[in-house]
């Protein structure tokens, strides 16, 4: 009778041990695994129906590698034909591009060496409309600049990590980590880092996305071949080593419990 009692109360203990064991994986799971609101969410600090105004007048400036496509119009097509070169490798009318080299400059037809390092292509376009006015070469020119080799690139803890060209004079980071399919939640919002390079000098910057003071960053709206980081949170970080630490902690709860279940069956 005594050795039905002791077996009853070792099957008793077995089981709250199991069952603290159980729990004890489950919170290590979930403690590895967990990300908080504050981690994800972007503008946490935006009120409702707040206004904000753009001031912002950023221009795209021209650095050192940048390659242009550059169109000369006037009312004569034949005038201008000397300046809009063709490439030729059978394309139909594909304009030459002009690379800007590391002296910032580009060597165009007739006018020769232009510098256009630090201009904005606004700034390019009348710079070339007052050379082919004051030498009288053309008259009322219209010109067209598009800078080809604009892209940037993106890569981190997001869905899809690229390089990626971009089509128009500037792009925001909002907008070019929404070309790179989002932050994963395993993205660390706030301190995304933007690496720029401007004729051989590197900037580094960072920004937070979860703070609507964003919108007033310097580097919100992103240059040629910008470079954007999204660095892993700390979710991430736990759990690349968490997984390791969790089969660890199963293996052993694995032993204990047979350990457990071999000695209730023997008692």
């Amino acid at each position: 009778m005594l050795n039905n009692y002791l077996k009853s109360n070792f099957t008793f203990i077995n089981i709250q041990v199991f069952k603290s064991l159980f729990v004890f994986i489950l919170l290590s799971i979930m403690i590895t695994s967990c990300v908080s609101k504050q981690e994800v969410v972007y503008f946490q600090n935006a009120k409702d129906f707040e206004t904000i105004v753009d001031t912002d007048t950023f221009k795209a400036k021209l650095k050192v590698g940048d390659v242009l496509s550059i169109y000369v119009s006037t009312i004569d097509p034949l005038v201008t034909k000397p300046y809009n070169l063709v490439m030729d490798t059978g394309a139909q009318g594909q304009l030459v591009d002009y690379l800007i080299d590391v002296d910032g400059n580009i060597d165009y037809p007739v006018l020769g060496k232009i510098k256009l390092i630090g201009l904005t292509v606004d700034e390019a376009k009348e710079l070339f409309k007052n050379k082919f006015e004051d030498g009288n070469l053309l008259k009322k020119p219209v010109i067209i600049i598009r800078i080809t080799n604009f892209r940037v690139t993106v890569e981190g803890a997001v869905s899809s990590p690229g390089v990626y060209q971009v089509s128009g004079e500037r792009i925001s980071i909002l907008e070019a980590l929404a070309m790179a399919g989002g932050l994963t939640i395993k993205g660390r919002r706030d301190n995304v880092l933007i690496v720029r390079d401007f004729n051989g000098t590197k900037t580094y910057s960072r920004v937070d996305l979860t703070n609507k003071e964003i919108f007033n960053s310097p580097v919100y709206y992103l240059t040629q071949n910008d470079y954007v980081y999204v660095e892993p949170n700390n979710s991430a970080i736990s759990g690349a080593s968490g997984d390791s630490r969790i089969n660890t902690i199963i293996t052993i709860t694995s032993f204990l419990l047979t350990t457990a279940l071999i000695f209730v069956t023997r008692n």
